[in-house]
């Protein structure tokens, strides 16, 4: 499912059917209710229309992971469904969020998103779909996607508290000899030895943020090493110039322009469309993993580029 097509359900007007909306309101209270007998918390679950689907969607994702489901509530087998996936929601509380969709009560989005059967059940992370599960899985297959798609977003979820305290992050090494070769490589203009030193390092450690902003920014040099910056301001007069956009956003990044790099590709992929907006789109991703993941700038630019797709 393309980011476009989330766009698309974003921002849905129309008709809703009231008595399939009766019933999803009706099956959240029965599980306030629940909770309230048992003396529990109701599961993470939001029951999401087209009125909050932006606000309890997509905003939401920009923070923490969402798992939005796509469901009919009446149908017998999609609620079994629907309760196994809030048993996985509240057994993951505070790692998750269970966004509910009932097609009955919201078809356009399910329209938006080009959904074909239900239930189906997308991952969002900071605005971006990252995973899908189409159909009906069993509890194993969710619990295994589940673990790899929370062992992929670990370096960037928030820890998860344990007993009350925060989970502490085992510190990286303080200087590893990976990320010391990396230095001296690019010392020595040697800019496949710095590559190599940084595949090196993120071969034995994936979540390395060193390896990751070395190797983005490497891509980064690599990539205006032998353009001429005069050559692209002028070629900028052409609005119709993809690859000059690109490369202005890449030299301005290199000088320290980061927020006036984001806001350009930003705007590339407001005006843009098709392989265009996802090239632009990519290219702004890439420059995201220049700098740390909590970076300001880089929070600001994702929901930038979130309002700009959906």
């Amino acid at each position: 499912m393309s980011p476009a097509d989330f766009k698309r359900a974003g921002s849905l007007y129309g008709a809703v059917d009231l008595g399939a909306r009766k019933q999803a309101l009706d099956a959240q209270a029965r599980r306030e209710a629940t909770a309230q007998e048992t003396g529990g918390v109701p599961a993470p679950v939001i029951d999401v229309d087209d009125a909050n689907f932006t606000t309890e969607v997509v905003d939401r994702s920009m923070n923490s992971l969402v798992l939005l489901e796509l469901t009919v509530t009446r149908a017998e087998q999609a609620r079994e469904y629907s309760l196994l996936l809030e048993k996985l929601a509240a057994e993951n509380a505070g790692r998750w969020t269970l966004a509910r969709v009932d097609v009955e009560v919201s078809p356009q989005i399910a329209q938006a998103l080009r959904v074909q059967n239900v239930p189906a059940l997308y991952a969002l992370f900071q605005g971006q779909p990252v995973a899908v599960v189409p159909g009906i899985a069993t509890e194993a297959q969710l619990r295994d996607w589940l673990s790899q798609l929370l062992e992929a977003l670990a370096q960037y979820l928030p820890p998860v508290p344990e007993g009350g305290e925060a989970q502490e992050q085992p510190a990286e090494p303080p200087t590893d000899p990976d990320v010391l070769a990396a230095e001296q490589a690019i010392d020595a203009g040697d800019l496949d030895g710095a590559v190599a030193a940084y595949e090196r390092l993120l071969a034995r450690s994936p979540n390395n943020e060193d390896a990751r902003i070395g190797l983005a920014g490497l891509g980064l040099i690599r990539r205006t090493q032998d353009v001429d910056p005069a050559e692209v301001q002028r070629r900028l007069s052409d609005p119709a110039d993809l690859e000059a956009q690109l490369l202005a956003a890449d030299f301005e990044m290199l000088s320290g322009e980061v927020d006036a790099a984001f806001d350009r590709l930003v705007a590339v992929v407001r005006r843009t469309s098709g392989e265009d907006r996802d090239q632009a789109r990519t290219r702004l991703l890439g420059l995201f993993e220049t700098l740390p993941a909590d970076d300001p700038s880089v929070s600001r630019a994702r929901r930038s580029l979130a309002s700009a797709l959906f």
